[in-house]
């Protein structure tokens, strides 16, 4: 199994209420930064052979010092993203394409992280990996702790209550096998569609496709206001106790 990796890393953080010029992406978490954390995980997984970050223009030589000094020799290129996500991650297809164009192979599977994820597990990169080969599509998600509710015609008053048992909150990395995901983002540029993720392009253009579920538990957090920073360190530290734990069997 051949996968490549797309991680999105371009974000500036207006919810993190940074000061400018700042990426969430390198807070630290224990005393290293976010994307350091999610760059170690795909660097661990078995099935991820290519990594591709975009980023902010001004990040690219940090975040390339930062995968040549810890040794992530999986990163094949740190590339400049786009005005949306969807255009950064666009970019990265570019990369992957021009590398086919020189390997003369495809990569089995693209999937698409978002950078401020710093506690994918390897082992789940690799379960996503093996049910992506399977199905075609999948993305990993959780089922919502709190009740959802629509709004109303008048968005001062509540409108319906969905069923709590058929909604997940939907995170990453979404996972696709590459001419499917390909083929989506190109189709998406020609007409100038945003999607809310990767997966609605799949949706969109290819509604035969089924996206198969791949349920994490929730430790998978994206940081995104400076909440998430202090519930990012006991993540951390729990995760630590328990490959501790598991180096000790």
């Amino acid at each position: 199994m051949n996968a490549c990796a797309i991680i999105a890393a371009s974000g500036i953080g207006k919810r993190m209420q940074l000061s400018s010029g700042q990426s969430k992406q390198l807070l630290e978490i224990g005393g290293l930064p976010v994307i350091y954390h999610t760059l170690r995980a795909f660097e661990c997984a078995s099935t991820i052979q290519e990594v591709y970050i975009a980023t902010r223009q001004e990040n690219i030589a940090t975040l390339s010092a930062m995968a040549e000094a810890f040794g992530f020799g999986k990163v094949k290129a740190v590339i400049e993203g786009g005005k949306e996500r969807q255009d950064s991650i666009r970019n990265c297809i570019r990369a992957i394409e021009n590398g086919m164009a020189d390997s003369g192979r495809r990569p089995d599977i693209i999937m698409v992280h978002d950078g401020a994820r710093p506690f994918i597990r390897p082992s789940e990169i690799d379960e996503i990996s093996r049910l992506t080969m399977q199905y075609g599509a999948c993305v990993p998600a959780t089922k919502p702790k709190d009740t959802i509710k629509f709004v109303g015609s008048d968005p001062g008053f509540f409108g319906e209550t969905p069923d709590r048992n058929r909604l997940l909150q939907v995170q990453t990395p979404q996972s696709f096998l590459s001419a499917l995901v390909i083929q989506a983002h190109e189709q998406a540029e020609l007409e100038q569609w945003y999607g809310t993720d990767d997966a609605s392009l799949v949706e969109r253009f290819f509604p035969e496709q089924p996206v198969r579920v791949y349920e994490t538990g929730y430790h998978n957090i994206k940081i995104t206001t400076p909440e998430d920073v202090e519930v990012a360190e006991a993540i951390y530290r729990k995760l630590q106790t328990e490959e501790e734990t598991d180096g000790e069997k």
